[in-house]
């Protein structure tokens, strides 16, 4: 794979979740004098249909703030990124998502096992991105949520990163109260869970602990 032009020097790329979590961290970015540019890559957002609401939303976040936008899922860039075919629309396949919680076997449960396992599988594929496309730093709105685990994103981060490529370990979550009045605002699609199988199901299932059975009639 031969890299691109080199980018500007003020230029980054931002590993991007979701449409609501790219509207503060895009603005902190450019208040530290950075000329972002999306990418989304997020093979661990199930179902398929969920995906492409987040897709959606990032989209309109994109435009409204005038940004530039990569989708790894695009047909154009089949093979652009990953030669065993992670990108184009097979780049939206849960399939690495699944291969990396089965190699934690009973692990998977815990997330402190696989919330790591998680942003490496995307900060791989945003690295080899930004690499690609000549950039020489990139950063994750992931930064931006409360609810992730700052710790190992910044430690997948460094592991990514490199003499040539650095992460920018900024801290996005002083934005957070903004980030929520401008998307519900805009009306960007706001998502209840990470967006895993397995963040959905501990989001619920507190109501198969209830005794929800009822005498027969």
């Amino acid at each position: 794979m031969t890299a691109t032009a080199p980018q500007p020097d003020n230029a980054i790329l931002l590993h991007a979740c979701c449409g609501p979590c790219s509207i503060m961290s895009m603005s902190r970015l450019r208040d530290l004098g950075l000329a972002p540019t999306l990418f989304f890559y997020n093979p661990n957002i199930h179902p398929l249909s969920e995906y492409l609401r987040r897709r959606e939303g990032l989209l309109a976040v994109a435009r409204r703030l005038d940004a530039p936008v990569i989708f790894a899922d695009e047909p154009s860039l089949s093979g652009e990124f990953d030669p065993s075919g992670e990108s184009g629309p097979r780049a939206a396949h849960p399939g690495p998502w699944l291969e990396a919680m089965a190699a934690l076997g009973p692990g998977m449960d815990d997330m402190k096992q696989r919330c790591p396992r998680c942003y490496d599988l995307r900060f791989v594929v945003a690295a080899r991105v930004a690499r690609s496309r000549g950039f020489t730093q990139f950063t994750s709105t992931l930064l931006y949520s409360r609810y992730q685990n700052r710790k190992a994103i910044l430690e997948a981060g460094a592991r990514h990163a490199g003499p040539d490529l650095a992460f920018l370990p900024e801290d996005f979550r002083p934005g957070l109260l903004e980030g929520v009045r401008l998307s519900k605002e805009w009306g960007i699609y706001r998502q209840q869970y990470c967006g895993c199988l397995l963040s959905e199901h501990e989001r619920y299932k507190r109501l198969l602990e209830q005794d929800v059975t009822s005498p027969a009639p």
